[in-house]
């Protein structure tokens, strides 16, 4: 980190396939610079899932790693996988040594699952059908005061795409990071089906997701509009909750608030760590 700049690195793990995402993530990214102490963000993408590229741990301050297409277990025994571990391995080490500016990195979805799987969270399981739409989220132990989350309405407002779960937390796992789950999905008494953790605080320097708080009206219009989702939607939740769905996308207290709090709540708590790191320095 310079006097007056910060350095990003965009993790995509889209595979190169077609998204919103990644726009979103740059964008929130831009728009957050000099923001916060004039600080300008600048940053590079790396498209780790589709040619192996992955940053040096010690290059950047932030790290932000994207959702992605298909199962969080594509990658096992890939050099990327690998790769991707050892970036998480390296930057969670580097954080246990006080005497260094601390790294810090926000999961989205497919990262989010992979996470957990490194850190064995939780577990990581396919879903018996597609989670798409737009969701209320829950938050717990502690959630409502957490610094990126707490600001949030309960419950708040986001979107949910992906075909698998980090479900059944390892308290023990948990516990010996100091880690916790702040947020899961909302409770359906009506399905016996064990509820997903949506959100953990793993430290004050690593969080994540496992819904996509990048989502915006302008993405989310392109996958409503498409009529396979409008199908995939209806034949889970039927039309009204499609409807709903659609309502809720201009709802200034649904996505966008999620939207324009979540990520930006996270890039200005690390702004602000890493001046003030630099100040006792």
């Amino acid at each position: 980190m310079t006097e007056n700049q910060t350095k990003v690195a965009i993790i995509d793990l889209y595979n190169n396939a077609p998204n919103q995402g990644m726009r979103c993530i740059k964008e929130i990214v831009e728009t957050h610079s000099k923001k916060v102490l004039d600080t300008a963000l600048s940053y590079h993408v790396y498209e780790t899932r589709y040619k192996n590229e992955l940053p040096n741990y010690r290059d950047y301050d932030i790290y932000i790693a994207s959702g992605g297409p298909g199962s969080p277990f594509d990658g096992e025994g890939l050099d990327w996988e690998k790769n991707f571990f050892n970036l998480i391995d390296r930057l969670w080490n580097h954080n246990q040594q006080s005497y260094e500016q601390k790294k810090h990195i926000f999961f989205i979805c497919h990262s989010f699952q992979m996470m957990c799987r490194f850190f064995e969270f939780a577990e990581v399981i396919k879903r018996k059908s597609t989670s798409f739409g737009i969701f209320p989220m829950h938050k717990m132990n502690g959630g409502e005061d957490d610094s990126i989350i707490g600001g949030l309405p309960e419950p708040y407002y986001a979107v949910d795409s992906r075909d698998w779960q980090a479900i059944q937390p390892n308290e023990k796992n948990l516990q010996q990071v100091g880690a916790k789950v702040i947020s899961i999905e909302k409770d359906r008494p009506h399905v016996d089906l064990e509820r997903a953790l949506m959100a953990i605080r793993v430290s004050d320097e690593f969080f994540g997701t496992q819904f996509h708080p990048e989502a915006d009206p302008v993405g989310m219009t392109v996958y409503f509009q498409q009529e396979e989702k409008r199908k995939q939607i209806i034949e889970n939740y039927g039309e009204e909750k499609y409807n709903n769905m659609i309502d809720r996308l201009d709802d200034p207290d649904k996505i966008i608030l999620t939207h324009s709090t979540i990520i930006p709540n996270f890039l200005t708590n690390a702004i602000l760590a890493l001046k003030q790191e630099e100040v006792l320095a």
